[in-house]
């Protein structure tokens, strides 16, 4: 919504949009045509994904083209529909391990079956991918659209004294356990933390508790850009994923996000994410599930102020020069045009593409 369907509207692009609308509390854009749907969660998916079906029978009509992101609605696809993109966003083969409500027997025998949808979809439907490394899961070359955010024109004011902040999913893999632990031991340092963000079944009993004893503050979903206004200033930003496999090839989000908004990144080892803050210097990396060493990066950006704000405005001239969504926007808007307008009828070939 904040990035592709933001381009879109204002390439002059006439946008249906099918998401879950009432079950994230969120008012959709005025400039849209929401259709909204229940949210899939956990094994409680069959009631979402047949709703879906029809929302996207009935979004599809008079549409130029049809995107869709997860893999579960190419099952879903109307069989009657425009041009159609398959948005890559996640090795889901690899990311089976980190849902836990998923029985052993389906986590062994489901990433051949995800192996085999992907081939099928990459000869059906064109493909965009979010990261380089998917490229190496199909036989053909796709375009890459990286995971990049809108970064302010000017740097954000330097970071304060008393809180850090979490932006993002709330998960084990994801790190719960380890962000619930480190906001204990922070209350005696008297810096609190913030998570802002929607989190599994099984994480929200511990985050209500952790509030309740008021460790931290959970601030539940919250849509993106105002997500990270509200991260703004915080001491550091907070990105402790798991060691699995879904999350080695990635750079994640939250982290250029960070860098974007000003603030020094802590985060742990994986690959793509330690070597952007070692080149760049904006922040620390700690050890997987190291709450003690998180504890003492947090404490050595409060107590170096002047190292601090120097790591946010490294992360932000990193992000400003590299991972500023409007730089590569254009190419993604322009990919779409050229796939709508080479699939639609002589008569249509000049419209405004309809985009779910």
């Amino acid at each position: 919504m904040h990035r592709q369907i933001r381009s879109l509207l204002e390439a002059g692009h006439e946008i249906t949009y099918v998401a879950p609308f009432t079950d994230c509390n969120v008012t959709p854009d005025p400039r849209i045509r929401p259709i909204d749907v229940p949210r899939a969660v956990g094994r409680r998916r069959r009631r979402a994904l047949k709703a879906a079906r029809k929302a996207l029978k009935r979004g599809v009509e008079g549409a130029d083209l049809l995107i869709v992101h997860d893999i579960e609605l190419l099952f879903r696809l109307p069989r009657r529909r425009p041009a159609t993109v398959w948005d890559v966003h996640e090795d889901t083969a690899a990311a089976l391990e980190a849902k836990p409500y998923l029985p052993e027997y389906l986590r062994r025998i489901l990433p051949s079956l995800v192996r085999r949808i992907e081939a099928r979809a990459e000869r059906r439907l064109h493909l965009i991918l979010a990261e380089e490394a998917y490229q190496e899961r199909f036989a053909q070359t796709h375009p890459i659209v990286l995971n990049t955010t809108y970064v302010p024109p000017r740097l954000p004011s330097p970071s304060g004294q008393n809180r850090v902040v979490y932006v993002g999913h709330l998960s084990q893999a994801r790190g719960a356990i380890e962000l619930i632990e480190l906001a204990r031991r922070l209350v005696p340092y008297g810096i609190r933390l913030d998570l802002i963000g929607a989190a599994d079944a099984e994480i929200r009993p511990l985050l209500r508790d952790a509030q309740r004893e008021g460790l931290l503050d959970w601030y539940g979903y919250v849509p993106n850009k105002h997500a990270l206004r509200m991260a703004e200033k915080a001491i550091a930003g907070l990105s402790l994923l798991h060691d699995v496999p879904n999350y080695r090839q990635s750079m994640p989000t939250k982290v250029i996000e960070y860098m974007a908004r000003g603030i020094p990144v802590i985060t742990t080892p994986l690959p793509t994410a330690a070597s952007m803050i070692d080149r760049a210097r904006c922040g620390t990396v700690v050890p997987f599930g190291d709450v003690d060493a998180t504890l003492q990066a947090v404490l050595a950006l409060r107590d170096d102020p002047e190292e601090a704000s120097a790591m946010g405005a490294r992360g932000y001239a990193e992000a400003l020069s590299h991972y500023n969504w409007p730089d590569h926007s254009g190419a993604f808007v322009g990919r779409l045009e050229e796939w709508a307008t080479a699939s639609a009828a002589p008569a249509r070939a000049h419209r405004r593409a309809l985009v779910v």
